[in-house]
């Protein structure tokens, strides 16, 4: 295993050498030392490696992720895994705001609590919480799916599209145009796979409510106009 010590390196070098490695390299391990909080590690990683970070990390880490296998040793600051076309990102701590924004694809999976609007105008990605998700969570949503093994803050799945979302505790409140739905054989499946997929196994599919897109938005009704 290779480490990168960002006493020692600097930040945009620490960056250069995990994304620029050559696919026949036999450098697939690498541990991340003392990053302090800094902003933008990790970003735009295209190989399928393995990247252990040992300890706190700032805005955006791990954005626009493809491939990469990402294990984050502490919290995260706003933005972790924005924009992720496919890999795993792994927070072992707790997310600020805005925790897989925009991504595409892969899978996002944080062992503590999210902060405000967790997987905003998420497109595909599967996001998986074991903690709670504050205000605003899965904002205009687009597809994928975000499950909570916690609670939900306000407003939840406000605007969304077609993201599924599974809560297993309270949901404060529900945005504009997401309700309750029924589970289905194949949404317990998803569930269950997801659990799997995260080594939750404390936890039983029946045990979620599922939530999603009423689609009263989808085409402008004067009947609606208050809700946009």
């Amino acid at each position: 295993m290779k480490k990168l010590d960002l006493k020692k390196t600097k930040l945009s070098e620490v960056n250069a050498t995990l994304q620029n490695l050559n696919k026949k390299s036999n450098d697939k391990d690498f541990t991340v030392m003392n990053p302090e909080g800094c902003h933008a590690l990790c970003v735009g990683l295209v190989n399928k490696i393995n990247v252990t970070i040992n300890g706190h990390v700032g805005y955006y880490c791990a954005g626009m992720n493809q491939n990469a296998n990402i294990i984050i040793k502490g919290n995260v600051s706003t933005g972790v895994a924005e924009n992720m076309m496919s890999g795993t990102v792994h927070v072992k701590g707790n997310a600020s705001q805005s925790a897989g924004a925009t991504a595409h694809g892969g899978l996002l999976i944080i062992d503590g609590n999210a902060s405000s609007r967790c997987g905003i105008s998420m497109k595909g990605v599967n996001i998986v919480v074991k903690g709670s998700v504050g205000h605003m969570s899965a904002f205009m949503a687009q597809s994928g799916t975000l499950l909570v093994c916690g609670d939900a803050g306000d407003a939840l799945g406000d605007s969304l599209y077609e993201t599924e979302i599974y809560v297993k505790g309270k949901v404060k409140s529900l945005g504009v145009d997401c309700i309750e739905k029924p589970m289905k054989s194949k949404h317990l499946k998803k569930v269950s796979d997801l659990l799997k997929k995260s080594k939750i196994a404390k936890f039983k599919p029946e045990q979620f409510k599922r939530y999603g897109s009423e689609r009263k938005l989808y085409n402008f009704n004067i009947d609606n106009v208050s809700e946009y």
